[in-house]
């Protein structure tokens, strides 16, 4: 893993020394950014459904290709369920695959580099609308066309990405719901801070290619500077950087872990609640499927986004206009706990948590 800063401020209090030969980032003030580079190549999937039924081009039924372009892999859509929740949402409103609608799905597996190809792709089978997300598929999609309409699950700051001009009315070609991730980013830290009063260190593992990541860490330098809190930022794009990653967090005796919303860290759930467990670091992120997997607890918006993405799907299928639809944002949010995992890492759950958690894992 290579480091592009190296520095540990205390926000409130004496800095630690950082090596001489490395310089304070000037991107995100009083934070570390560690990065190493990516070396993984993977794959694209989502199988591409059969094609329609004789039945119904038979009857001259319109048959709806959806494009469907995700920064995480084929895999991870559907252990998170989200994948499910889109299909039987666009159930609901009359939409059944192999008969009016093909889904063409395109997966980076992380690897967002190859997300323009991808979206390319998508155009060029002339997709009637393209359902992406997060953020680097959105950025990909929208870069590919100004006139497919594109739809986006979930991102964490439409506007200030420039996906839309405002959230009442978006413009262009594209809509979708917003997870104010932005938002909840700095609760994530005052939730770690219930759970572990004594914290003083606090890790973010973020991933560089995130378009909202710069934003996100502004956000958490605020809500830790309020806390009296330290943080060291990690910056990972390959298995083997997160790996690195907690090496780190151990070396510089970090107290808990924020993990920021991202495709490919959501992709590598599982590896990194291990590896947390391993480095007996109590940790949060936003993804309800981080408890599921063996991490200590997240914080986020409680509906489904991917089925709630149905129903934009099928007005502009109508004939509404993406422009014109305003961006959704949650209302509901969830706190969920793994005890087994806090046994594990032998925390007390405080009352107070207790008292407000929504969902416990056993």
């Amino acid at each position: 893993m290579k480091y592009r800063h190296g520095m540990l401020m205390a926000f409130g209090g004496s800095s630690v020394a950082r090596p001489a030969q490395l310089k304070a980032p000037s991107k995100i003030p009083l934070i570390d950014l560690m990065i190493g580079r990516r070396t993984f190549v993977g794959g694209l999937a989502f199988g591409v459904v059969a094609a329609p039924s004789m039945v119904a081009a038979q009857q001259g039924a319109r048959v709806w290709r959806i494009g469907f372009l995700s920064s995480s892999s084929r895999q991870s859509l559907i252990e998170s369920g989200n994948h499910d929740a889109f299909i039987q949402g666009m159930r609901d409103l009359g939409y059944v695959e192999g008969k009016n609608l093909v889904i063409e799905g395109r997966f980076a597996d992380g690897q967002y580099e190859r997300l323009p190809a991808l979206a390319a792709d998508l155009v060029r089978l002339k997709v009637d609308l393209i359902v992406a997300a997060p953020s680097p598929a959105i950025r990909a999609a929208q870069q590919a066309t100004a006139t497919i309409p594109i739809v986006f699950p979930s991102t964490g700051d439409p506007v200030g990405a420039g996906f839309a001009a405002s959230l009442a009315r978006p413009g262009g070609n594209l809509t979708g719901l917003s997870n104010l991730n932005l938002d909840v980013s700095a609760k994530l830290l005052e939730l770690l801070k219930t759970m572990v009063p004594t914290m003083s260190r606090v890790a973010i593992l973020a991933n560089p290619g995130s378009s909202t990541e710069s934003a996100m860490l502004q956000n958490m330098a605020q809500a830790a500077q309020k806390l009296g809190l330290r943080l060291l930022v990690v910056e990972a794009q390959t298995e083997q950087e997160i790996d690195g990653g907690f090496a780190t967090m151990a070396r510089q005796r970090v107290d808990a872990m924020v993990i920021a919303a991202d495709g490919f860290l959501n992709m590598q759930r599982r590896q990194i609640a291990d590896l947390a467990i391993k480095y007996h670091l109590p940790s949060v992120t936003q993804s309800r499927t981080y408890p599921r997997a063996g991490g200590l607890m997240s914080y986020g918006q409680a509906d489904n986004i991917y089925r709630r993405a149905a129903s934009y799907v099928d007005k502009i299928l109508r004939g509404a206009n993406p422009g014109e639809l305003p961006i959704e944002q949650p209302t509901r949010f969830e706190l969920i706990i793994n005890m087994k995992t806090a046994k594990t890492l032998r925390i007390t759950i405080p009352q107070s948590m207790l008292l407000r958690v929504d969902e416990v894992i056993e």
